[in-house]
């Protein structure tokens, strides 16, 4: 088995150079890291999340909670990993894709990754325009306002924040997180006397069970993510650590994975403890995030005023993580074209190109406002299943620099996981 410290470019150290960097210690900005990439995962895993995997009964939820703590991390450290890999600095994931798989290969993922990302910038629009428009109504009392209106005006907002810089981002994000954890946990907690215990006596039958487990790994994969942050991640980790950024990469990954399945999935449980199947039915129906339909079904004045504002602070932070990896993304697709077609690139104009069509974009389907579920399920968790789980593992095996990392079990667990997450949408099909 391999030693996990490498190089920069994936090489094992030196003996003397392991023993000189063992103990990195934990700092300041790497709490900020930390608390951004949570903040990026967790508005799908606690908005979304409850609402299919509860419908499919509490024991399937069990093995679940058991599985998507290692999925998470070893995904996204193989993720960060292939970015370290880059023998070019400040190399970006689009640019070490080039790198590795050559032009071709290097459009085709990179075009593979945006829309991994992108249609996922889209739910967070049709979510907060839902979630604010469900709160006015429901709440406040007040009659719905024009949804193109609210809608253009909440994304515009939240575009602001990322226009002002990746500082402010990480400021706001972290201003966002610290008290969605504490409502959040206290929230989890505070639904605990409205759990319903019968449902741990439904065990579904083996088939039925392994079934449900399968079709819900796509909403697993897609409310744990936080791939859009990783590539910048570890490029701020490369700058900051050079040759020990794939090392403090794997601290501040795990820390994040184990915060967001303790935080996530306490409130999953709760959540589905609390409610009916016929419930959770009804807010999919809806197309409301769970923590809305929460506010509208229940006496507290508590959940029925805090639901909303978790669900506000949720999706925006997750947001900006996914924006930033879909901008990018985008860039990298029109870089590389202008360029092979010899065309000269300039980065102003891009730029104002990629926010005017993520604002129109965004802004047109949240007014459209279709099916938040049926979207993350046909393209959100199959596509980040390739880029996350399968591309990196890939890449181990075939880029030089990767090759201290090959040889493992973790390895064969992430393609199994990536493979299960591509084809639950056909097993669903076929069902």
């Amino acid at each position: 088995m391999q030693k996990d410290a490498t190089s920069v470019l994936g090489t094992p150290q030196s003996t003397q150079n392991l023993d000189s960097t063992k103990h990195l210690p934990w700092t300041r900005q790497d709490t900020t890291w930390m608390l951004s990439l949570f903040g990026t995962a967790v508005g799908a895993g606690i908005l979304f999340l409850p609402i299919n995997a509860g419908m499919g009964g509490f024991w399937p939820l069990v093995l679940m909670a058991a599985i998507i703590g290692p999925m998470t991390y070893l995904a996204h450290r193989g993720l960060s990993r292939f970015v370290c890999s880059s023998s070019i600095p400040g190399s970006d994931i689009t640019q070490v894709v080039e790198e590795h798989f050559g032009v071709g290969a290097g459009k085709a993922i990179t075009v593979l990754y945006f829309f991994a990302i992108y249609p996922i910038v889209l739910i967070y629009g049709v979510g907060i325009t839902n979630t604010v428009d469900s709160f006015i109504v429901n709440q406040l009392g007040m009659a719905s306002p024009p949804r193109f209106i609210l809608s253009g005006v909440l994304i515009l907002g939240m575009m602001a924040v990322m226009v002002a810089g990746e500082k402010f981002m990480l400021k706001v994000t972290q201003l966002l997180v610290y008290p969605l954890v504490g409502i959040l946990a206290f929230m989890s907690i505070y639904l605990i006397p409205e759990w319903k215990m019968d449902a741990l006596q439904v065990v579904p039958e083996a088939g039925a069970f392994l079934g449900t487990v399968w079709l819900t790994i796509p909403v697993l994969v897609f409310a744990f993510n936080h791939s859009p942050a990783i590539s910048q991640f570890s490029v701020s980790l490369k700058r900051d650590h050079g040759a020990n950024a794939s090392r403090k990469a794997d601290v501040i990954l795990r820390n994040t994975s184990m915060m967001l399945v303790g935080f996530v999935m306490l409130f999953v449980f709760s959540c589905v403890l609390s409610l009916s199947p016929a419930q959770l039915a009804e807010a999919k129906a809806q197309n409301l995030p769970i923590l809305s339909y929460l506010a509208n079904v229940h006496s507290s004045g508590f959940v029925s005023y805090f639901g909303p504002l978790i669900a506000f602070i949720a999706i925006v932070s997750s947001f900006f993580g996914h924006y930033m990896g879909a901008t990018e993304g985008m860039k990298g697709v029109i870089v590389k074209q202008l360029r092979s077609s010899g065309k000269s690139v300039t980065d102003a104009k891009i730029n104002k190109f990629i926010l005017g069509f993520m604002f129109v974009t965004i802004w047109a389907v949240a007014v459209i406002n279709p099916s938040i579920l049926g979207m993350i399920e046909a393209l959100g968790g199959p596509i980040i299943a390739a880029i996350l789980y399968l591309m990196p593992m890939y890449a181990v095996y075939k880029v030089p620099a990767l090759k201290a990392y090959r040889g493992r079990i973790s390895n064969i667990f992430v393609i199994i996981a990536g493979l299960l997450a591509m084809t639950a949408i056909l097993f669903g099909f076929f069902r």
